[in-house]
């Protein structure tokens, strides 16, 4: 008896101590396809979350036994991925402007003009009549519009219309008489158009829009602080987590600051600082800010402007217009000057770089102060025409390669008008220079293009656009591999923020960011990945979006 006795307490106490050896947690999620993007690139099936970060990855077996949750969720075979990162868009730009008449897609000059009309009849005490998005390599002739249109309908509202690329505006005459701009203003590093008889035609270019741009009003705070929460929402609907904003002021971020300390703004951001003087006399002094949720530790320059406003500053004259190769927006003194002012600080330089031009001035402005291999992971912000002799600058001197590739697939029907087939072969070359780098940061520049970063992924590997279009894919040669890019939108787009020890991936000590998808992005037949959905988005392990909700 005595015998029989022992053995069943011993069995109980067993059983109660491997009862009491779960170990709590705050979450655990199973019965998952887990795409963990770690350095072996793995697999799983769970994983559990304690205090905002993965503390386990593995098997539902492992992970169920190992712990107990406050919450579990059986995500239904779906897929699961790192919350996604966007490399490279215009955050704050983009939710300030969820009031613009939205002229993507416009097929005509008039559709902008009936857009803009609609726009009037919504906001009839609007101060201003703003607009963005027209592309004139979308209409009939390709020529770019004139304001006499807007002259007539609107001739005491001022009207701001930025397109596509938000390097180049439309303006009426009213906002340029606001802003006090004549054929005698002084413009540098941008064009205020003219036509053949010395009259304004109201199209400003680069750092001529600027010109007016200032004289918009700016919303009160609380209206800013609606619109950056509403844009937030659509972002965490389509997966996005981490945000690289780029070119803002100190106000811009302790606004967004406020609402993250208020609990409200969810995302985690990665703010680039316009290199004005009140920036840098106030971050160089105090240094980078590397919270858990914001991160200052860059500042944005503009190189040159954009390709289809032949802004972008070319080697050679622009094959469809002879005389013209874009330009510089500052001296090459200046950017000598910043370039060794922040090679002694301990912030980044990411330059806004699209014609072969100028990104070879700036990789060899970056080579001259950074002098070989290095960790400091400056960027190329964009690095749309490369020359195949300046490819390899990047691997030389350990420039991060930033790049959008929704903009290859949005180009692609006009870019080789502009630069000539030669020149094309190495625009958008996004495998070549992920080559030289070893990595890619994949971001989408929105609201230049979508929000989605899904149709960057899809862009990226099957070189299409939404018509999945062309067939056999827009130079081919430089596409990236599913798990590359994917790691872009990641891994790497956290590594070229010095984040990548954080977040990024989904593995013990990481941040708990992670999105459920319906689609297995790594599998799935090209034609169906723009159109997978998002059915839930979790930040730090707290779930700030679902499909059901």
């Amino acid at each position: 008896m005595n015998r029989i006795f022992l053995f069943a307490a011993g069995l109980l106490v067993s059983l109660l101590s491997g009862c009491q050896s779960r170990r709590p947690v705050d979450l655990v999620v199973y019965n998952a396809t887990v795409y963990t993007v770690d350095s072996a690139f793995s697999k799983a099936t769970a994983f559990a979350v304690q205090d905002g970060k993965f503390v386990a990855v593995g098997t539902a077996d492992e992970v169920r036994k190992k712990f107990e949750a406050k919450q579990e969720v059986d995500a239904h075979g779906q897929f699961i991925y790192p919350g996604f990162y966007d490399a490279h868009c215009h955050f704050y730009r983009y939710a300030l402007g969820l009031r613009d008449a939205d002229l993507v897609g416009t097929a005509s000059w008039e559709q902008v003009v009936q857009k803009l009309q609609e726009q009037r009849r919504q906001y009839p005490q609007a101060a201003w009549l703003t607009g963005r998005g027209w592309d004139q390599n979308d209409w009939p002739g390709k020529q770019f519009p004139t304001k006499d249109t807007l002259d007539v309908l609107f001739p005491d509202t001022p009207v701001f219309i930025v397109r596509v690329d938000g390097h180049a505006a439309l303006v009426n005459q009213k906002a340029l008489d606001l802003a006090g701009v004549s054929t005698r203003t002084p413009i540098s590093g941008g064009t205020i158009t003219k036509d053949a008889t010395g009259r304004l035609t109201g199209l400003l270019v680069d750092n001529a829009v600027d010109l007016v741009a200032v004289k918009i009003p700016e919303p009160t705070a609380a209206e800013a602080s609606t619109l950056l929460l509403e844009g937030q929402q659509r972002c965490l609907a389509v997966g996005l987590t981490s945000l690289a904003d780029a070119g803002l002021d100190k106000a811009n971020i302790d606004q967004m600051a406020a609402l993250q300390q208020q609990g409200k703004l969810k995302l985690r951001l990665y703010a680039m600082l316009n290199p004005t003087k009140a920036n840098k006399d106030y971050y160089l002094k105090n240094g980078p800010v590397m919270e858990d949720r914001l991160t200052v530790c860059s500042f944005k320059v503009y190189a040159d402007g954009a390709l289809g406003s032949r802004g972008a500053c070319l080697l050679h004259p622009y094959t469809d217009k002879p005389r013209e190769t874009g330009f510089l927006l500052s001296s090459i003194a200046d950017y000598r000057t910043l370039a060794k002012e922040l090679a002694a600080s301990k912030f980044q330089m990411n330059t806004h770089a699209i014609g072969d031009s100028s990104n070879r001035l700036l990789l060899d402005i970056y080579g001259e102060v950074l002098k070989g291999k290095n960790d400091r992971r400056w960027r190329i912000e964009h690095a749309q025409v490369v020359s195949k002799a300046d490819m390899v600058k990047f691997g030389q001197f350990s420039i991060v390669p930033s790049v959008q590739p929704t903009h290859a697939t949005s180009d692609m029907y006009w870019a080789g008008e502009r630069l000539g087939a030669e020149r094309l072969k190495t625009a958008y070359a996004y495998r070549a220079l992920r080559e030289q780098y070893g990595q890619v940061a994949i971001g989408s520049d929105f609201p230049v293009e979508d929000i989605n970063p899904l149709f960057g992924f899809h862009s990226a590997v099957a070189r299409q656009d939404a018509k999945n279009y062309p067939a056999s894919g827009f130079q081919m040669e430089n596409a990236l591999s599913r798990p590359d890019a994917l790691r872009g939108m990641t891994t790497w787009a956290a590594h070229a923020a010095f984040q990548d020890k954080q977040k990024g991936s989904i593995q013990p000590g990481m941040a708990a960011d992670f999105v459920v998808l319906d689609t297995d992005l790594l599998e799935a037949p090209k034609e169906k990945l723009r159109g997978a959905k998002v059915q839930q988005t979790w930040i730090a392990g707290e779930q700030v979006f679902s499909i059901k909700n």
